[in-house]
């Protein structure tokens, strides 16, 4: 693991030898020169986070790099058909499972503002380049343990204040025990800015696919945890994937497949020791990924929105950018969410053509 990170600070280094710069409207894109023994790539942003639209990626690999209508493209390998130049067939055994770790606190609302405004685009993204691929996408809110809905609703009830009558907030519903499990799938949110109804998933578990009818709109449902809760999103996310909820019988039972590639998706903050955040280290989170995924790192892709700085505090950046060789951080002060997800699955791409599953 040590040796993963230095390798991405020497990348951040730039002693890969000269890089490639090219500009486009999303920003500069630098390629860097790759190293002959490497087959894997990295991608990161380090542009100022006062710049709405800017991002940096740097990349790496065996990839071939082409710059077309002024970005940087790679040329990516995937499909269900042997590589001409590999003995080995395409990764991922057309397989992906989407996880996506979206806070409720109400420091982000501004945040989930946008997040909402994007999911259509996510789910088109999915669509139009995962279309072949059998995917699961499953949504954890990054609520404490026990906890669901709105408690200041859950006290008025039935009465109900203003606030909570405006939102039709369920009075009547009475959480499961998957509902207040921490890492379970979110299949029911409440409270103030949350989707105040349950979301009909038709493959009958707390995970969507893609049989589902009005994949849109069920994701949207799925998403919209609203802003009345804590933030968790690396205890979350060790949770989510842990054996205690992937197993048979359990609350993500089917979700987690050993021959997909997984793609993590977190909107949150910095998760801060100081300020009531998970327990536990990013370390310890990245270590639950990969017992998730037998230790194989090229088989999960990070990705965030997140604090481009990445200040000593954000714990969320230090678990994308330095343990998994596939992640990428979008700026979230963009004003528009959709072309970060983009470049991220753009990653998801290039991993199914190292990844091979056991």
């Amino acid at each position: 693991m040590w040796s993963r990170r230095l390798a991405c600070l020497c990348v951040l280094a730039a002693c890969q030898g000269p890089s490639q710069v090219a500009s486009s409207s999303f920003g500069t894109s630098i390629t860097a020169a790759p190293p002959a023994t490497s087959s894997s790539g990295t991608t990161d942003d380090s542009t100022s986070p006062n710049s709405s639209s800017s991002t940096t990626s740097t990349g790496s690999g065996e990839d071939s790099a082409a710059s077309v209508a002024g970005s940087t493209t790679l040329i990516l390998d995937v499909g269900t058909e042997q590589d001409v130049e590999s003995p080995q067939p395409a990764g991922c055994k057309g397989k992906i499972d989407f996880l996506f770790v979206i806070a409720r606190e109400a420091a982000i609302l501004e945040l989930q503002a946008k997040m909402v405004a994007a999911f259509p685009e996510f789910i088109a993204t999915i669509e139009a380049k995962f279309a072949d691929f059998d995917y699961h996408i499953m949504v954890v809110d990054a609520d404490r343990p026990g906890e669901w809905g709105s408690m200041w609703c859950d006290q008025q009830c039935p009465l109900l204040e203003d606030t909570c009558a405006e939102i039709n907030y369920p009075c009547d519903y009475i959480p499961t025990a998957c509902d207040t499990t921490m890492g379970a799938g979110t299949t029911y949110n409440a409270g103030p800015n949350a989707a105040n109804k349950p979301c009909e998933l038709a493959s009958g578990h707390r995970w969507i696919d893609k049989e589902q009818p009005d994949l849109s709109g069920t994701f949207t449902c799925l998403a919209q945890g609203g802003t009345n809760g804590g933030s968790w999103p690396g205890a979350a996310l060790s949770a989510a994937v842990s054996s205690e909820l992937t197993e048979a019988g359990a609350c993500n039972e089917g979700f987690l497949r050993d021959d997909a590639l997984l793609m993590v998706t977190i909107i949150a903050s910095y998760d801060e020791p100081s300020n009531l955040g998970s327990p536990g280290k990013p370390a310890e989170w990245a270590q639950a990924l990969l017992d998730a995924k037998h230790g194989d790192e090229d088989a999960v892709v990070m990705f965030s929105f997140g604090d481009l700085t990445c200040p000593p505090a954000d714990r969320i950046c230090d678990l994308v950018l330095w343990y998994f060789p596939y992640h990428h951080i979008a700026d979230w002060n963009a004003a528009d969410y959709g072309p970060g997800f983009d470049v991220a699955t753009d990653l998801v791409e290039t991993a199914c053509s190292a990844f091979i599953p056991g």
